[in-house]
């Protein structure tokens, strides 16, 4: 791999990396609802459930939806719907006193599995294997995924630090509420590209 695509990759990755989306989004109110701390294990989930699907769609599920027809569209609607139901359980979020015990964060398997319905995920996956590893060979498939993991978890980390960030100004339960509203209709924004694209 020359110098330039490598650059090119790493500028793609950090770019896709940081930019908002659904699980920015959701670390960022992870962060702001629970710190940073309970955190972690959402955005390792995040971190390297992304990694291991790069690897996954460089080495053959792309050809998934030439082989079976409308599973992009089945996944589009899973997607949705999914989101649809995260938009919710942030909206419906309550005060840190009024949490119920079985308000937590989202777990690591969580995470993980959350990339496989996330739609910018899916863009960013079949993008970085189209450009970057065209042949899907191993050894590029291996590097591009790699590449990802290594910008992809300080990238959406700090987004958790934002939303960390932010509890001192949440200190009451309307700032709150609205908050939490907030990113519920943020994060159904997030998946219009994916209703419209």
């Amino acid at each position: 791999m020359t110098y330039e695509i490598l650059t090119g990759l790493v500028g793609f990755a950090f770019v896709t990396s940081i930019t908002p989306g659904p699980n920015n989004l959701m670390l960022m109110a992870s962060g702001a609802n629970f710190g940073f701390t309970r955190t972690i294990p959402h955005m390792l989930g995040i971190g390297i459930g992304f990694t291991v699907m790069v690897a996954l769609v460089g080495f053959g599920l792309m050809q998934v939806f030439d082989l079976v027809p409308y599973s992009y569209e089945a996944l589009t609607a899973a997607s949705i719907l999914y989101l649809l139901w995260l938009a919710w359980k942030f909206a419906n979020a309550g005060a840190p006193e009024t949490r119920s015990a079985a308000s937590k964060p989202m777990t690591f398997v969580q995470a993980a599995a959350f990339q496989w319905v996330n739609p910018k995920a899916w863009y960013m996956a079949l993008s970085a294997i189209t450009l970057f590893a065209p042949e899907r060979d191993i050894a590029s498939v291996l590097f591009v995924a790699l590449a990802f993991g290594a910008v992809n978890l300080p990238s959406v980390g700090s987004w958790t630090v934002l939303g960390q960030q932010m509890r001192r100004f949440l200190t009451n339960r309307l700032r709150l509420t609205l908050f939490n509203w907030t990113m519920a209709l943020l994060l159904l924004a997030s998946a219009l590209p994916a209703l419209f694209g």
